[in-house]
């Protein structure tokens, strides 16, 4: 029997470089990947010859390649990658990275400071990754009838306290805002690349159970903006996961009310990518179920029009206009209470306008354009100027409605204030609305308006 030829391993020289880059010696490395081991919860015992091993090309198991790059980055100063450390082979990163909902809180800080890492490396698997029907309904399972975690305080790490939680809700405030004027194509990047740089030494650090609670809270909010922001630059697969990681970490902050949120603002409309729209009723239904008891009214408007939307695009009219008027009422409740401030920040967007928004996309889905039209004009005079995006998909709806009347010079007039709006901004999302419009125009493309309004279009995607 021949023997099994013996495969030459080759020097790491991208490791070499950055440790001379940090100026550390082998040993010096090797104590610093042990000690962040060890704020992870590993005990990992490297010296000076596991270091020589891995220069020689030798590949540290498990969660060992993401220590190592996690160490040399504090040193450095600044995020160094899996990649960058000449790790990556693909065997230290499964392709699930994010799609877990983590039976512990140590597990879901794991989870999301990986997810964060393999973004800011453009791991392949993330970008090109799909929707997966289980990879929804599964967490939405676990949230539903998993208890409180009981404790989230940590002992290990920088101190974090409630200065640093407030900056990371000044921060997603800010990059929301930016988002909506300007498009998740010029805000994502700095998104991900907070998260991976400060976010995560925020999680690993030292707090205590109140700061703790008020951190997880913070980090799922963002992390569910860097969510909504993968779709907004088309790439659901990874959306999904980010939703996922928020879902649990609104449940370590004990925030079921965020939770259910995030199931029926962020988890539902992915589940229209699926092609089944059952699933945006049940995860919007999860949700109140979940909440129940502990979400304002408001709240209870958005978990209503989600599940109305499931409802639309199954072409059941009969239990849209139930639970529609459910929403409509829930708002209004609301609406008679704003004094009292009791909406957490997460759901003060949530106004009658993105109310009518909703509706006005079920009433398209269910081929009534009267009312669609009606419901997308209500959210376009109450959208402020500051909405660019929101009020370019309303201009995008209300001329698919007006074509769907036979308007079809009004209908192009309506898109070309939706081509201006969203000349600049960067979202796939926008473009898609158009593109949909477009295709409604095709039986009437002969007629001079029309072949205009098209034109406009092919100017856009060429600029």
């Amino acid at each position: 029997m021949a023997a099994r030829p013996l495969v030459a391993r080759q020097p790491n020289e991208r490791l070499q470089a950055l440790i001379q880059e940090a100026a550390c010696s082998n040993a010096g490395l090797a104590r610093r990947v042990n000690m962040c081991g060890a704020e992870h919860g590993l005990d990992l015992r490297y010296d000076k010859t596991s270091v020589a091993r891995w220069l020689r090309g030798q590949q540290p198991r498990g969660r060992a390649p993401a220590i190592i790059a996690e160490a040399l980055g504090r040193k450095l100063g600044r995020t160094v990658t899996i990649d960058e450390i000449g790790m990556a082979d693909g065997k230290n990163l499964a392709s699930g990275v994010g799609l877990q909902f983590s039976p512990t809180v140590l597990g879901a800080i794991e989870q999301v400071c990986e997810l964060w890492r393999s973004d800011v490396g453009r791991r392949d698997f993330l970008s090109g990754s799909t929707v997966a029907a289980s990879a929804l309904v599964e967490p939405s399972r676990d949230w539903l009838i998993t208890g409180a975690d009981t404790q989230v305080s940590r002992n290990a790490g920088a101190r974090v306290g409630v200065s640093d939680v407030a900056a990371v809700r000044a921060m997603t405030s800010a990059l929301s805002e930016l988002d909506h004027r300007f498009g998740s194509g010029h805000v994502r990047p700095v998104v991900v690349h907070y998260l991976n740089s400060v976010v995560s030494g925020l999680l690993a650090g030292s707090y205590r159970e109140a700061v703790g609670r008020e951190l997880f809270a913070a980090v799922a909010r963002l992390t569910e903006l860097g969510g909504y922001m993968a779709v907004d630059t088309g790439q659901p697969g990874l959306a999904q996961r980010y939703y996922i990681q928020a879902l649990r970490l609104a449940q370590a902050a004990g925030d079921r009310g965020y939770g259910g949120y995030v199931l029926a603002a962020s988890m539902s409309h992915l589940a229209a990518s699926l092609g089944n729209p059952r699933e945006i009723a049940q995860l919007a239904r999860a949700a109140q179920e979940g909440a129940r008891g502990q979400v304002t009214p408001r709240a209870e408007a958005m978990f209503f029009a989600a599940e109305a939307r499931g409802h639309a695009l199954m072409g059941d009219a009969r239990a849209f206009q139930s639970v529609a008027g459910r929403a409509v009422a829930a708002m209004e409740r609301a609406e008679a209470v704003t004094e009292t401030g009791d909406d957490p920040a997460w759901i003060g967007h949530f106004d009658p306008a993105y109310l009518a928004d909703e509706l006005a996309h079920c009433h398209r889905d269910l081929g009534q354009p009267v009312p669609a039209a009606q419901r997308a004009q209500e959210a376009l005079d109450g959208h402020p100027t500051g909405r660019a995006r929101r009020r370019a998909i309303g201009l995008a709806l209300l001329a698919s409605a007006q074509v769907q009347q036979r308007e079809v010079e009004l209908a192009c007039h309506t898109g070309t204030q939706a081509i201006e709006l969203l000349g600049g901004l960067r979202t796939d999302r926008g473009a898609e609305y158009l593109e949909e419009f477009r295709h409604r125009l095709v039986p009437y493309q002969d007629e001079p308006v029309v072949r205009e309004f098209t034109a406009r279009m092919e100017l856009r995607a060429a600029a």
